[in-house]
């Protein structure tokens, strides 16, 4: 069923009457200012009221006639559909810790990229995600270039990239997430990723906070579209690298519905590192969401700007019974190439929402303060 619904009596307002009207002794209940045996007793067992209703019990002078509309919502109900659809509740990452080497070229790129997503989707899992600047070493052929020109020659490449990975989504069953990619756009440059979903759309997403070493050296812009996409795994984010380090995107997302949010992210060293994984892991805590990192590793000694790369990958959750109690799901070997599976329960996010020792989402003082997209 959705839920419980009945009226309420409040036999202890007639103390009271006189001096506060209905709504104001059901808000000193709540904050235990009065005790109400009624409903005192409903709200500690997660009922809410959400009316006053009015005559409710005639000749009930305890009361003075009134009542509370208490309300409960069964978490777990879900809305019959018309259409056959499935949400999966367990949903299986891969992720994948990328080796930077030298290729001969874009397929040779690509080859190394199916086999990772060969193996993740030999697993079944839902989905394989792949490091920011995954593709850097096809910069090694614009070495002689300057680093600004280099990687606009590289974003050539993107196009061609994105559509076989879309090609691989679909045969492989997965849904892919290309970690990230420089494009260019009326001219400027833009740090951008894919999702290749395995039912063959594909959704663009955009690193919104270019770093200050991306605007120095390769003249790049910040993006301007922020959204959570819809998947056959439910709702789910994506953060390229700096852009987890800036919390108001990860409330967006989360207001948006979001479940799982996936960090592409490129390191060259462990305090940039840290940066990134700490503030994974307060973005799965006060959004009462798991959050996936997948970084690469290696040296690319013939890619200027690309040198050392640091990571290491993991699946990060919230903090709390349901949960390990360092918050860490999974985390791979750091600074090995190495892929990382890992299965997160959907149904555990819902029972925090409503029933955690915090409550994160719910306890916002909305009253005082938000946080909202202007376009």
């Amino acid at each position: 069923m959705r839920g419980i619904a009945f009226g309420g009596r409040i036999p202890n307002y007639h103390k009271y009457a006189s001096e506060i009207s209905p709504k104001q002794y059901i808000e000193k209940v709540r904050k235990k200012e009065i005790h109400d045996p009624v409903l005192d007793f409903q709200m500690s067992n997660d009922f809410h009221p959400s009316k006053i209703l009015k005559g409710y019990l005639e000749g009930d002078k305890s009361s003075n006639e009134y009542a509370v509309l208490l309300e409960w919502d069964n978490i777990y109900y879900e809305k019959t559909q018309q259409v056959a659809s499935i949400t999966k509740t367990i949903v299986r990452l891969g992720l994948i810790q990328w080796q930077m080497r030298n290729y001969k070229g874009i397929d040779d790129l690509m080859q190394q990229a199916e086999f990772f997503i060969d193996a993740v989707s030999g697993y079944r899992s839902d989905f394989a995600l792949f490091p920011e600047f995954f593709n850097a070493p096809l910069m090694a052929d614009f070495n002689h270039l300057a680093e600004a020109n280099a990687i606009r020659q590289l974003a050539e490449h993107t196009e061609t990239i994105v559509k076989r990975f879309s090609e691989l989504a679909i045969s492989y069953n997965i849904n892919v997430i290309t970690g990230s990619m420089p494009e260019i756009v009326d001219g400027l440059l833009f740090n951008v990723g894919y999702l290749c979903k395995r039912d063959g759309n594909i959704e663009r997403f955009e690193k919104i906070h270019a770093t200050p070493d991306e605007v120095k050296v390769w003249g790049m812009q910040g993006g301007n579209a922020i959204k959570a996409f819809d998947t056959d795994c439910g709702k789910i984010g994506i953060l390229i690298c700096y852009d987890i380090e800036f919390p108001e995107l990860g409330r967006i997302l989360s207001d948006e519905g979001m479940d799982i949010l996936f960090v592409p992210f490129l390191t060259d060293t462990q305090n940039g590192y840290s940066r990134v994984r700490n503030c994974a892991q307060a973005r799965a805590i006060e959004n009462e969401c798991y959050v996936a990192i997948a970084g690469s590793v290696g040296n690319l000694p013939r890619v200027h700007n690309m040198d050392i790369q640091y990571a290491q990958s993991a699946v990060i959750t919230p903090c709390d019974f349901a949960f390990p109690v360092n918050g860490i799901k999974a985390e791979a070997t750091p600074n090995t190439e190495m892929i990382l599976i890992a299965d997160v329960d959907i149904s555990l996010l819902r029972e925090l929402h409503q029933f955690g020792s915090v409550k994160n989402l719910q306890n916002r003082r909305l009253d005082l303060y938000s946080v909202k997209k202007l376009k």
